[in-house]
């Protein structure tokens, strides 16, 4: 279900058809719990761990007016950057948090949780890593993935908990979206609060985790949830198995009254209002008005009389202020010259707000007219970022933006536009006036795209090098991508996760001989990857990354073809290649590919012990190599590729079943000897 489709609208009160263990009434339970446990002082309560900590556990409260304590788990995930499965599969899907917990308070791996695709900072160290754009605007914990997950009934939230199984430590934002329409952060991490990674030499026992973080106290009223991770901590994939949402019910007459207040108060200028930090106390006048209003400072000047205040201002007014003692013990010196800010040279404060992020400009055009002026200047908006403000972005802030961005060159809409703040025909009149010159565009998770969009970027922004359209079209009917073929610059195209026609991908291959990273990732069972990859070899040989993760219909046939990009650094195959066998075609990639820094061959059940020969002798430059799953490895494998690839810095080992415990330690000691970081799916002894 995408964001569009979500009305957002208030409860009727009417039950919908979920399952009976969604919500939990609390009243009932503390009004038990009162009648049974104030005899005997203590809790029996089989299932503790649901309700946290002591510090954590919801009070008794007044139902009168205020309605009742209600803890409920998702109802349904409305949207999500990333995930480690697939749509079509139960396994590692963002669909998994909807419910109950299944596996919590068990610690390990579950396919029935959600998992992201990243963990780390290992992606950041790929050649396909890409730059932030306007970096300045990231906070200081940047997210790298979100899940939106909404429940039945609307509550004021109390408490948000999330069940970690495995690998905690993720997340680092928790937003509600409110009945007025407007997002709220609840709570967000330090950098103090992240747990750092285990050491090489240090694999302490692991547990799962309730993670119940204090929230702001707030009076919105919520039953949308976005959480926000970032991996950079992480020592593996994290995993989620439920969210559960505490607060205290509110009346349907109440949340009619907020939502009138809302929209008779609402203005044209909230979106920029929000950028701007907030509403600001208007006052009659600065610190000189207000000065000259206590002698009743009234010129009279019927001609030309903006010149001659002017005029007094810049040299008569200092002198005025003292004599009339304005300011006590100030003594006029001629003879020092005092320079301020706006003594320095246009250029110069140009390149000081350079610096800025893109809210700290638009505080700074309220300063004066001159910082006005120069924070409006089209220099300042060569490169957007509306990404960490994907909360703000509406289409309003689009049509200030597009004033002032005369010369764009890059833009990034990652994230924003859901329930509807962005319009197609706003985000179309932005790219019209201001897309001509664009080079880089990204798009990730932007639900407002439909197929006139797109029509619009593959006809304006012609000139592009970078386009990015993660997540963007994953359901039927699929997004019309025909006139991105008109784009012949390419040298960057992410598909992730995105769903297009596999004609049309072979056509814009075709155009694109400059193209350098291609992401494929979860890209749908509609292309057949032999076909790309014969196109990737024929008319794209300077392919420098490929993601192919869990795509379809790759085999040895097209190995051997993309062996003839001989310049690529990064290949992932995980999931993708479940031939039997692969020949000698492996053995050629990795012959005619000796840049090779980035190899994931995940669950590619027909690696052989050759291979794996192969792999250690030609792969001199390998940085990132992932094992995960193969059938065949034993430790004196993993000892000759340790050896020979010496700049090996990330081996995952994770479910290889011919790897046996005793083999553990031995591991654990050569991930020490060589430096290297060893990912298993079992825990190592502590030495």
């Amino acid at each position: 279900m995408s964001l569009l489709a979500y009305d957002g609208g208030v409860d009727d009160g009417n039950s919908s058809d979920t399952e009976p263990d969604e919500l939990i009434d609390f009243t009932a339970m503390l009004m038990e719990q009162r009648q049974h446990g104030d005899n005997d002082g203590d809790c029996n309560d089989s299932s503790s761990w649901l309700h946290g900590d002591g510090d954590n556990k919801l009070q008794s409260q007044s139902l009168d007016n205020q309605g009742y304590c209600l803890g409920q788990y998702v109802l349904g995930v409305l949207d999500f950057s990333s995930q480690y499965g697939i749509d079509y599969s139960i396994s590692y899907t963002a669909a998994n948090v909807i419910g109950r917990p299944t596996k919590f308070p068990a610690y390990g791996d579950y396919p029935e949780t959600f998992t992201m695709r990243t963990y780390g900072d290992w992606w950041q160290c790929a050649p396909s890593s890409m730059r932030e754009i306007q970096s300045q605007n990231l906070p200081t914990l940047p997210t790298h993935d979100f899940i939106v997950v909404y429940f039945e009934k609307f509550v004021v939230p109390t408490e948000v908990a999330i069940f970690e199984t495995f690998n905690p430590g993720g997340v680092v934002r928790i937003w509600a979206y409110n009945i007025t329409k407007h997002w709220t952060c609840l709570w967000e991490a330090k950098s103090s609060d992240m747990i750092q990674p285990r050491t090489r030499s240090n694999y302490a026992l692991r547990d799962s985790r309730r993670f119940a973080p204090p929230l702001k106290k707030t009076n919105v009223i919520t039953k949308t949830l976005r959480i926000d991770f970032n991996h950079s901590q992480l020592n593996y994939y994290t995993e989620i198995d439920a969210i559960m949402l505490c607060g205290r019910t509110v009346s349907m007459r109440s949340m009619q009254q907020l939502i009138a207040t809302a929209s008779a108060s609402a203005s044209a200028s909230a979106g920029l209002q929000r950028l701007d930090g907030g509403s600001r106390e208007v006052t009659s006048g600065g610190p000189i008005t207000n000065k000259l209003r206590t002698l009743k400072f009234q010129p009279s000047c019927r001609e030309n009389y903006a010149a001659k205040l002017h005029e007094f201002i810049n040299n008569d007014l200092s002198q005025f202020l003292i004599e009339n003692n304005l300011e006590p013990g100030q003594q006029l010196n001629s003879s020092v010259s005092q320079t301020c800010l706006t003594d320095l040279p246009f250029e110069i404060l140009l390149k000081i707000l350079s610096y800025l992020d893109l809210k700290s400009l638009f505080r700074m055009g309220q300063v004066s007219r001159l910082f006005y002026d120069i924070s409006t200047h089209p220099l300042l908006y060569g490169e957007l970022s509306l990404k960490p403000y994907w909360q703000l972005t509406n289409s309003k802030l689009l049509c200030t933006l597009a004033r002032r961005a005369t010369m764009l060159r890059k833009l990034d809409l990652s994230w924003c536009g859901g329930f509807g703040e962005v319009s197609p025909t706003e985000f179309k009149k932005f790219l019209t006036q201001r897309g001509d010159n664009l080079t880089h565009l990204r798009l990730n998770s932007c639900k407002f795209l439909n197929a006139s969009c797109i029509e619009t970027v593959g006809i304006v922004c012609d000139n592009l090098i970078e386009l990015s359209l993660r997540n963007c079209a994953i359901d039927p009917p699929l997004l019309n991508f025909s006139c991105l073929a008109n784009l012949k610059n390419l040298e960057r195209l992410d598909l992730f996760q995105t769903a297009f026609e596999s004609e049309l991908l072979l056509s814009m291959l075709e155009g694109n001989r400059k193209l350098k990273h291609l992401n494929l990732a979860f890209c749908g069972v509609s292309v057949n990857m032999d076909n790309v990859a014969t196109h990737l070899g024929t008319y794209n040989t300077q392919l420098v990354s490929l993601d192919m993760w869990k795509a379809h219909f790759l085999s040895a046939r097209g190995l051997q073809s993309l062996a003839r990009c001989q310049h690529l650094e990064e290949l992932d195959l995980g999931w993708c290649l479940r031939e039997a066998t692969l020949g000698d075609s492996l053995h050629q990639l990795l012959s005619n590919c000796p840049k090779l820094k980035k190899l994931f061959l995940s669950a590619v059940r027909g690696i052989t012990e050759r291979d794996l020969v192969h792999i250690a002798t030609l792969g001199k430059n390998l940085e990132q190599l992932d094992l995960m799953g193969i059938l065949n490895i034993t430790h004196e494998r993993v000892y000759d590729i340790l050896v020979h690839c010496t700049k090996l810095q990330l081996l995952d080992l994770s479910f290889c079943d011919s790897i046996m415990d005793r083999d553990l330690d031995v591991i654990a000691d050569w991930s020490r000897l060589f430096n290297v970081d060893i990912k298993s799916s079992r825990i190592y002894n502590a030495r």
